[in-house]
């Protein structure tokens, strides 16, 4: 199996439980650093992409080189069906490339906030397995129109959009599926002193939450980076 292309757009990702649960479903992980400036890679030799969050927007493109590469890297992708996540910023970054509005959420969601999966979602191959009211982790800003043709497959209680799928090969999710504890006490430790006065709840309560809900959390995101492993084998033999 040719490996996953995971995408760094942040400095402080770690990429959470991904890279250990591609690994335990049979695949291998590839990493472009789209941040640090890296060429962009063509999609030939990959399985699939998995594009993570960043403390960027793409209201930012004009000065992060970064962020037109990776649009360059999603619309090949989607032009040429090979499989894709996008997670956060990846699910704004998609949206974005394929010419949809990107614009600020009426709140901004941070920590765990519950998840309302749509009917749509319940043979879906990637996100089945979510139920009304998981509770998944959040930390964004920004927001999104639905692209042309796209499936909405989670609402949120706050920001209406928070997962589809386009087609049979393309997926997005605004909540961080991937994120594991360690991650986010790095997000935390990177500005502690502001982030209730930015995002609305303290380290504190953050890390409360995360105390009684990351398990669950965890198990849900490793059983979507298993079935996108499987997912892009078949697809890409």
């Amino acid at each position: 199996m040719r490996p996953l292309l995971f995408v760094r757009c942040d400095d402080a990702d770690t990429f959470g439980v991904g890279p250990a649960a591609v690994e335990a479903a049979g695949g291998t992980v590839a990493v472009w650093d789209a941040i640090g400036g890296e060429p962009r890679p063509g999609l030939a030799d990959v399985a699939g992409v998995v594009l993570f969050g960043s403390s960027y927007n793409v209201e930012h493109a004009d000065e992060q080189p970064f962020i037109l590469a990776t649009g360059d890297l999603i619309r090949e992708a989607v032009d040429t069906q090979v499989p894709f996540l996008g997670v956060c910023f990846g699910a704004q970054a998609l949206t974005w490339a394929l010419g949809g509005r990107v614009m600020k959420a009426p709140s901004r969601e941070v920590g765990f906030e519950p998840i309302r999966p749509t009917a749509a979602a319940a043979d879906d191959p990637l996100l089945s397995h979510y139920a009304d009211g998981d509770m998944v982790f959040q930390w964004h800003m920004d927001t999104f129109e639905l692209p042309d043709a796209a499936q909405l497959l989670a609402t949120g209680d706050h920001v209406a959009n928070q997962a589809f799928r386009l087609g049979e090969a393309t997926w997005a999710t605004q909540f961080h599926l991937e994120i594991d504890r360690p991650e986010i006490e790095l997000w935390m430790a990177e500005d502690p002193e502001n982030i209730e006065a930015v995002w609305g709840k303290s380290p504190a309560r953050i890390e409360a939450e995360s105390d009684e809900l990351q398990a669950l959390h965890e198990v849900k995101g490793r059983e979507v980076f298993a079935r996108f492993t499987r997912l892009a084998a078949r697809h890409r033999r």
